[in-house]
């Protein structure tokens, strides 16, 4: 396929960026530096910015998909940041009649009880609460959109580097957790399960998720 990948060069986004290599995809990476990513004969680099929708939306227009591992954790005002740039993000995918959205959200959003987000428990950690209630805010956008084919796919609670296994479990709004009530996936097979997804295409108009 010929995939939009936004992002390319971010701990998510590079982890989908070597997944989508590795299956033989074509990747456009647009990115705010595209010197950073390592020249490979599938990837084209293009410069590019969230807050230029114009531009942004000429950029996404012909590929199969899109996908989005936007994120904020390096601006101070992160929250913000992450919503306006995801709002343009969307607005630029539906000017160019993107085929497909797929877009990298947050576990915090996920429920631990019915009608209970991680995000809105005591114990949630304050220097990743306003990334996740951007990836909330995302979330909500989405739903309420009728001219996209979107997916968000939420992580585990835990994402750290480690290898890629291909085997996890998926699920819809309730954070998966382990025997022991962990609740972890690695960046590798968390690349592999939104890979899968833009394959499939089994979850179109729908939030879910992947944990071990």
């Amino acid at each position: 396929m010929q995939v939009a990948l936004i992002g390319a060069s971010g701990f998510i986004g590079s982890a989908i960026l070597k997944e989508l290599l590795t299956r033989g995809h074509q990747v456009h990476a647009y990115v705010s530096r595209p010197e950073k990513l390592a020249a490979h004969p599938q990837l084209h680099a293009h410069r590019s910015d969230v807050n230029n929708v114009e531009t942004l939306s000429a950029q996404l227009k012909g590929h199969d998909a899109v996908i989005t591992a936007f994120s904020g954790h390096a601006q101070s005002n992160t929250l913000d940041y992450y919503v306006d740039g995801m709002k343009n993000i969307i607005a630029a995918a539906k000017t160019a009649a993107a085929a497909r959205l797929l877009v990298v959200g947050g576990a915090g959003s996920l429920e631990v009880a019915p009608g209970v987000a991680l995000l809105d428990t005591p114990n949630f950690p304050d220097a990743y609460r306003a990334s996740a209630e951007g990836a909330r805010q995302t979330l909500l956008m989405l739903r309420a959109e009728t001219a996209l084919s979107w997916t968000m796919l939420s992580p585990a609670a835990m994402i750290a580097p480690g290898e890629r296994t291909a085997q996890f479990r998926l699920g819809k709004d309730q954070l998966l957790t382990d025997e022991s009530g962990n609740s972890h996936i690695s960046v590798e097979d968390y690349a592999v399960a939104m890979v899968d997804e833009l394959e499939k295409a089994e979850h179109i108009g729908s939030r879910f998720t992947v944990a071990y």
